[in-house]
């Protein structure tokens, strides 16, 4: 079953690859872009991470967190992390708990093993404000940062 938007997202607890405990909880006060993949390492998910982690300097100024998720190892996530460059925290979901909880398993033709790809706006009091399922890695970090521009700007005006 997957979260409704204007409702509380699934709550979750877990550990990073390298070793971060990341909770929604934990997070409160700021926004969470969190962003599901089907692969780490596959050329798709490689352009998205790296586009997610260059835009990470516009998506601080905006109070956000950014965060990945698929539902590879904590070793391959940490594979993906070093190869690509990235500093934004890696959720492995060998459990597909998280996955299930966000309603993305399934990814990739169906294949039950793996994530779609796509990406929850969370606001900063844990409600899930946006969803956007996308098969294109390329402007999926840009259409999450523009829509967290709109709605943060609608908070400071209101």
């Amino acid at each position: 079953m997957k979260p409704a938007v204007q409702k509380p997202a699934p709550e979750f607890t877990r550990r990073s690859d390298d070793g971060r405990t990341v909770s929604l909880s934990g997070l409160r006060g700021q926004w969470v872009v969190l962003y599901f993949y089907p692969r780490a390492s596959s050329a798709g998910c490689s352009i998205e991470a790296r586009r997610f982690e260059a835009a990470l300097p516009e998506f601080e100024r905006l109070n956000a967190a950014v965060i990945g998720v698929s539902t590879d190892t904590e070793a391959h996530q940490a594979h993906f992390r070093d190869t690509c460059g990235l500093t934004h925290p890696l959720i492995p979901d060998g459990d597909r708990e998280l996955c299930r909880a966000y309603g993305v398993i399934g990814g990739l033709g169906g294949l039950l093993n793996m994530a779609s790809r796509a990406t929850f706006l969370i606001d900063p009091q844990g409600v899930l404000a946006y969803e956007h399922r996308s098969a294109n890695p390329a402007n999926h970090a840009s259409v999450i940062l523009q829509e967290l521009e709109r709605r943060a700007g609608e908070v400071q005006a209101g």
